[in-house]
């Protein structure tokens, strides 16, 4: 089931990918895989934890 919309969706994926380049520029610190969550998130169109909270920014009824 979907619960994350396309605004959503497309702020996770460069959040993420945001996050991720710190590993590879910047301060190179493990901290920046972090961004996989939102990728992954924003990837699949799925978060867990709106789930677990009751948020669906997804627009699209879900069947």
């Amino acid at each position: 089931m979907k619960n994350v919309g396309k605004i959503d969706r497309w702020l996770r994926i460069i959040i993420g990918l945001g996050l991720i380049s710190i590993v590879f520029v910047g301060p190179q610190t493990v901290w920046g895989w972090i961004g996989l969550i939102p990728l992954v998130t924003g990837s699949i169109n799925f978060c867990p934890l709106y789930r677990i909270v009751g948020i669906n920014s997804c627009k699209i009824a879900n069947k």
